[in-house]
């Protein structure tokens, strides 16, 4: 790519009252700023107007990840200090029950610590034991449930309590940190499509589309298809070399199944628009094509995709993305598909308006 990119080059000033703390009701009430890319053009909507850019034979590929209660509290087994463990995603490569993690205080927490999870009674439900570090600065944990043998013998899985129903029940929804409101609805940090269990953030996005929404574009000949990347953490971290290409994105594990690799060929085919719902639904995308020198095949597994400015886009014509933070991969990935120069104008636009930003705020579609 030649010169090397600096991520100081991809910051902008936004007074902290533009961060939406609480999600708008309703969900497609959100603003709609509207990018022409060929043009620069800019046109303010509203999100359910969205069906007046759509055209019968286009496909809109969502994300249907849902968010895990991924933040746990914990104590230390060995001394009682407590602990902070943030899902980062499942390593069912090593076997079941095994996590990449965040934690905090992360010096104190070496190979072989122990952390204990215990409900409102104090009785210990979940321990974790730390099994090694990863590149990107986080921890692998096995989790076990005490007195429960680690081998079930039991016909019926379900008939004993799981590890991920234990999760369910002890963790808390990661929110992200620049969000310092209770959420009153946790199923308003889900899509209402999101359908498989994997996210430690949901794929904003998509928030904003309603069940009727979605049944008015489908009845425009517009045809929606689901793709699963489970989000990581890593979506909130800043970037923090400043050569863009020194830094390491988390893995992250996707799928694209038959069906919906075969409506995106349809699509494609009859000269119709593939439209991404989000980074993560781009994310997807583009890995599958880029593992198949440019085509869409079913896939299921791991991408550590970083799309930068200068990055040949295979699949994706057009995409649905919120506003990101300053310094960040997913600001990066926008910049590519629409240009450094157009991204910073539409930011400009969206701060003199008063837009609402990051995972609460409002959207734009880029065509």
């Amino acid at each position: 790519m030649g010169d090397s990119l600096k991520i100081s080059d991809f910051d902008y000033e936004l007074p902290t009252e533009f961060i939406a703390q609480t999600p708008i009701e309703p969900r497609d009430a959100s603003r709609l700023l509207v990018v022409q890319r060929a043009s620069g053009a800019l046109t303010h909507r509203h999100f359910r107007d969205i069906g007046d850019y759509l055209r019968p034979g286009d496909l809109l590929i969502a994300n249907q990840s849902r968010v895990i209660p991924a933040r746990l509290l914990g104590r230390r087994a060995e001394t009682g200090g407590a602990v902070e463990v943030l899902l980062l995603s499942e390593r069912s490569d090593m076997g079941r029950d095994y996590w990449e993690t965040l934690v905090r205080p992360g010096r104190r927490l070496r190979e072989g610590a122990h952390i204990v999870f215990s409900d409102e009674r104090n009785t210990v439900k979940l321990q974790a034991e730390i099994l090694q570090r990863t590149d990107a600065g986080g921890r692998v944990v096995h989790f076990t449930i005490p007195d429960q043998p680690s081998i079930q013998t039991n016909a019926d899985p379900y008939s004993l309590l799981t590890v991920r129903h234990l999760i369910d029940e002890l963790g808390r929804m990661p929110l992200p940190p620049y969000i310092h409101e209770t959420l009153s609805d946790p199923e308003r940090y889900q899509t209402v499509y999101s359908r498989i269990s994997g996210s430690a953030a949901a794929p904003t996005a998509g928030l904003h589309f309603t069940p009727r929404l979605l049944e008015q574009i489908r009845q425009q000949g517009v045809r929606i298809g689901f793709v699963t990347l489970h989000v990581g953490l890593d979506t909130f971290r800043p970037v923090e070399h400043d050569d863009v290409n020194e830094h390491k994105m988390h893995s992250e594990e996707i799928v694209l199944d038959a069906s919906t690799a075969e409506l995106i060929r349809e699509t494609r085919k009859d000269g119709g628009r593939v439209i991404a719902v989000g980074t993560t639904s781009v994310r997807v995308l583009e890995s599958v094509a880029s593992l198949h020198n440019g085509q869409i095949e079913a896939y299921s597994g791991h991408t550590r995709l970083f799309i930068t400015p200068g990055y040949p886009f295979k699949v994706v014509d057009a995409m649905i993305t919120n506003f990101h933070l300053p310094r960040s991969t997913l600001l990066l990935l926008v910049s590519a598909f629409m240009g450094k120069e157009l991204m910073e104008k539409t930011y400009q636009e969206a701060i003199c308006e008063h837009y609402r930003f990051f995972s609460f705020g409002d959207a734009m579609l880029l065509l």
